[in-house]
């Protein structure tokens, strides 16, 4: 990948895209600049990963094909006609929860496009994945770049946009669905009479196995279910325990506050 990319803002979701895209040899660290407001994130970013740091985000998008919206999503209102006019003519790419298109256009109305993406945090290990939807349909050359910095980090979905809510609450937010989950089974085992670090072990190796499993086989979730699950036995006397417990519905209204609560942020700005 041949572009030069700029971060506005150094935090997680920054600093798990720059490692994905360094740890695939995607791009070199002089290909990447990032700042930050205080400066202290993008700096420690910068000593970490060995890549550019600038003082002001308007430096740090001067040279830069892609331009990578990821600071605090309330500071959107607040970008200046320096970094509209920095950005002119550039393909930026958002990655602020609940902003919407319009909301984007309206901060960076020079852009030559914009897309509004939500990465997950395994964007760090090149397991994350993004979806996204576009301003304009891109150009094929912007639309090369875009798969490559997403495919440096994960896999992508492109999405219309009314659906990017529902996708933030199981994408964006899924992984700390999974590692609660993770972690409320390694205390069921421990309440069953295992060491924390017997239960700890063996409940991130199960969750780690069976997504690897879902991942390569072409069956649903409930037929790989069914495979482990005997007759009135262990695994359905558990299962069942979760269906009297309206699992699944829990798992719904889960998602749908989480959904929720990405429109009431667009509403609020």
């Amino acid at each position: 990948m041949k572009s030069k990319i700029a971060f506005i803002g150094a935090g997680r979701m920054a600093s798990a895209i720059v490692e994905g895209l360094l740890a695939g040899n995607t791009v070199e660290p002089e290909q990447l600049t990032a700042c930050s407001a205080r400066g202290d994130t993008a700096r420690a970013l910068a000593e970490r990963c060995g890549i550019n740091v600038a003082h002001d985000a308007e430096s740090a998008v001067q040279n830069a094909d892609i331009v990578v919206v990821a600071f605090k999503p309330q500071h959107l209102a607040s970008v200046g006609a320096g970094l509209q006019s920095a950005t002119a003519g550039k393909l930026v790419v958002s990655v602020l929860a609940a902003k919407s298109l319009a909301q984007l256009r309206r901060a960076f109305p020079q852009a030559r496009n914009i897309v509004r993406a939500m990465p997950n945090t395994p964007a760090s290990i090149q397991a994350g994945l993004t979806g996204w939807t576009p301003l304009n349909p891109l150009s094929e050359k912007d639309r090369e770049a875009l798969l490559a910095l997403f495919a440096a980090i994960g896999r992508e979905l492109e999405v219309p946009e009314e659906k990017m809510d529902a996708l933030m609450g199981v994408s964006g937010c899924g992984p700390a669905f999974v590692f609660e989950f993770t972690a409320a089974l390694r205390d069921a085992g421990v309440s069953a009479g295992l060491s924390e670090s017997e239960s700890s072990y063996l409940a991130m190796e199960t969750v780690l196995g069976a997504a690897r499993l879902m991942a390569r086989s072409e069956l649903s979730p409930e037929a790989l279910r069914d495979q482990v699950t005997s007759p009135n036995g262990t695994t359905f006397a558990g299962l069942q325990r979760l269906s009297a417990g309206n699992f699944r519905e829990l798992m719904r209204e889960t998602v749908q506050a989480a959904k929720a609560r990405s429109v009431e942020l667009a509403r609020d700005a």
